[in-house]
């Protein structure tokens, strides 16, 4: 008998490129394992892989083999030939690289599943403690905080980093950009990084920022003490997809963790929206950048 499921929702090429139609496919595979009680080490078993292997399949965090899909679509019992047709097509764009795999060089494995992500991710919600978030930084700060990472690394390879950067603030502009509502502690706002004229065009960039409609900026003052986001900084990811959870990005020092189960999520959610209740209302904001501006003087 073959199983009943939900299509992915194709109406063109979902944007976000590669990471999110993998993170599609996946989703259906796991619904379609699950729907007829096969474990995750019973499906390994037919694409001659470990059970560890199928998770990061169906998380999307790896490419697909298209033979290894229709292995798994066949042990699932889906047979409709249209059904069949339209996941492995999903596999083979599933594997078409992003822009971001041109700085190959200089991107680590770890945060690029994360560029995709923000590429793919339809709201970015983000609490940042030591610098502004990368999205918001201005290309002078932005050169100082890579500096800090790779003071050796040679010109060209800055150069590159930054590129980078700003090629990821595209997500904020034209016809789908992402909505984006940062947090950020006063004290990323107050250290000097790159000096004071770095600061200076750093703090005009964010007040230019909260100017755009899609972008929301909250301080939370040092007058405000202690608050909830005692873990340190965050992102949580969301996606207009149906199928696709949110996901928590926690960044390391030389590794990231990628969090999607919902009682590991919520616990986030419930985080940052008393991050917005305790930081200084939107509307303040800019009014707020204009006063440590002024302190720049």
């Amino acid at each position: 008998m073959q199983v009943a499921h939900a299509e992915p929702r194709l109406t063109g090429r979902p944007k976000g490129g590669p990471t999110v139609l993998r993170m599609l496919l996946g989703a259906q595979l796991r619904k379609l394992r699950r729907e007829r009680e096969i474990t995750p080490e019973e499906a390994g078993h037919a694409i001659r892989a470990s059970h560890a292997k199928i998770s990061r399949l169906e998380l999307g965090r790896v490419s697909f083999k298209e033979r290894d899909v229709a292995d798994l679509l066949t042990l699932y019992g889906l047979t409709d030939p249209d059904r069949r047709a339209t996941l492995l097509d999903l596999a083979r764009q599933a594997n078409a690289p992003g822009w971001w795999h041109k700085f190959n060089d200089v991107l680590p494995h770890w945060f690029e599943v994360y560029v995709g992500l923000e590429e793919a991710a339809s709201v970015i919600r983000t609490y940042e403690l030591q610098f502004v978030p990368g999205l918001l930084q201005s290309p002078d700060y932005a050169r100082a905080v890579i500096l800090l990472g790779n003071a050796g690394a040679p010109e060209d390879e800055i150069s590159r980093r930054i590129d980078l950067r700003m090629r990821r603030q595209e997500r904020l502009t034209g016809p789908d950009a992402v909505r984006l509502w940062a947090v950020v502690d006063e004290a990323a706002l107050r250290r000097p990084i790159g000096g004071a004229a770095v600061m200076r065009g750093q703090i005009e960039h964010l007040i230019e920022a909260t100017r755009n409609p899609n972008v929301t900026v909250q301080v939370v003052p040092f007058d405000q003490g202690g608050h909830s986001a005692a873990g340190g900084p965050f992102t949580i990811l969301r996606f207009e997809e149906s199928e696709l959870p949110d996901v928590v990005y926690l960044e390391q020092l030389t590794s990231a963790l990628y969090l999607d189960k919902p009682e590991e999520t919520d616990a986030y959610k419930q985080v940052m929206n008393t991050l917005c209740v305790e930081a200084r209302p939107a509307s303040a904001t800019a009014a707020y950048l204009e006063g440590i501006l002024a302190d720049l003087e």
